[in-house]
């Protein structure tokens, strides 16, 4: 494997290599900051991966057959983006065999580390773990970050029936939580109701974000956000139907007057404020305002979803969704790095 770039490394290209950055593309998109945007929902795949995908012909599977490391970074720079973290998305690496799951969390975290070191500044890795299996994971943890210098961890919202607040996954979060780690979660359809569920609508229609909704409430709800307050959340998609959950889950926490104030410590509110949200496939008026008016513009990060999304459509539509200026720029890049160099 080629050197691997440090952390302080990766940041410092980060940081400079957005600073001098101008959208290739050519064309002005307005109230954006001239620094490039960071993109912290970007999915990658080695060819063993994709292979994989094409033959279990899993959702998607069509989205990937053309896929390079060098495509990926032609439609960053259409879009003005400077650094994507890359992340594994669904079907995941997980079909019931536990030897083959580890060699691909070891192949996968490999194949990424190379994209980070091959191509400088441009990509930043959040590792895949061989997830249920927990004491494969957090080996897999240790040599991610400690060999592969990964910034975070990209994980599936539910692993057929346990989500992230799962008890059986404490081990795993404890240490993530102990190394002040970035957790990136992607929706998936759970195991009841994937594939025809409900007839002539595919999965990601309506499975996907609420998927991410019911992980965000298990890690609420069981009491493992209050006990990883150092990790660092990113959810998929806006967080998914959360927004819409505000009376049900929230209840009092989410009538106007408690929403203007500072929320109780480890509350329901709290938490949800803590965590980040990406705009993929959320680059809408209705998501990003409801968004913003329940955890703010400061929690809201530029998300694609490469290759199923492109950055240039994310990047016009967000122009038109309300935010100000300065928020913009937040959510292009300063929200992202803030909280990369937590």
């Amino acid at each position: 494997m080629n050197h691997l770039p440090s952390r302080r490394d990766f940041l410092a290209g980060v940081a400079g290599f957005g600073a001098s950055l101008m959208f290739l593309s050519g064309k002005s998109l307005g109230q954006s900051s001239g620094a490039g945007r960071i993109d912290v929902h970007h999915h990658f795949g080695s060819p063993a991966w994709i292979a994989m995908v094409n033959t279990k012909k899993t959702q998607g599977y069509q989205t990937w057959q053309p896929y390079t490391p060098a495509r990926a970074i032609e439609d960053m720079d259409r879009g003005g983006v400077s650094t994507a973290m890359i992340s594994i998305t669904t079907p995941g690496i997980w079909f019931g065999n536990i030897d083959e799951t580890r060699r691909m969390a070891r192949q996968e975290n490999e194949y990424g580390a190379r994209m980070v070191s091959n191509y400088k500044g441009r990509f930043g890795l959040f590792a895949v773990l061989p997830l249920p299996d927990v004491d494969a994971s957090l080996g897999e943890i240790e040599y991610a970050f400690d060999t592969l210098k990964a910034e975070g961890v990209g994980l599936l919202s539910n692993w057929r029936d346990k989500w992230l607040g799962d008890e059986s996954f404490k081990p795993v979060l404890d240490e993530l939580n102990r190394r002040k780690a970035i957790v990136y979660t992607h929706g998936a359809a759970p195991g009841c109701c994937g594939g025809n569920f409900l007839p002539g609508v595919n999965e990601t229609t309506i499975e996907y974000n609420t998927d991410v909704s019911r992980t965000i409430i298990s890690l609420i709800s069981s009491g493992m956000a209050t006990r990883t307050p150092d990790i660092r959340y990113i959810l998929s998609h806006g967080g998914g139907t959360i927004t819409a959950l505000t009376g049900r889950f929230l209840g009092n926490e989410g009538s106007a007057e408690n929403l203007s104030r500072t929320p109780q410590p480890d509350s329901k509110l709290y938490h949800l404020r803590r965590f980040y949200y990406d705009t993929a496939a959320s680059t809408n008026p209705v998501n990003i305002q409801s968004l913003k008016m329940l955890v703010g513009a400061s929690q809201i990060v530029f998300g694609t979803d490469y290759p199923f999304g492109n950055s240039a459509n994310i990047a016009a539509a967000l122009q038109k969704v309300g935010l100000t200026a300065e928020e913009l720029r937040g959510v292009d890049r300063g929200n992202a790095l803030r909280m990369l160099r937590k």
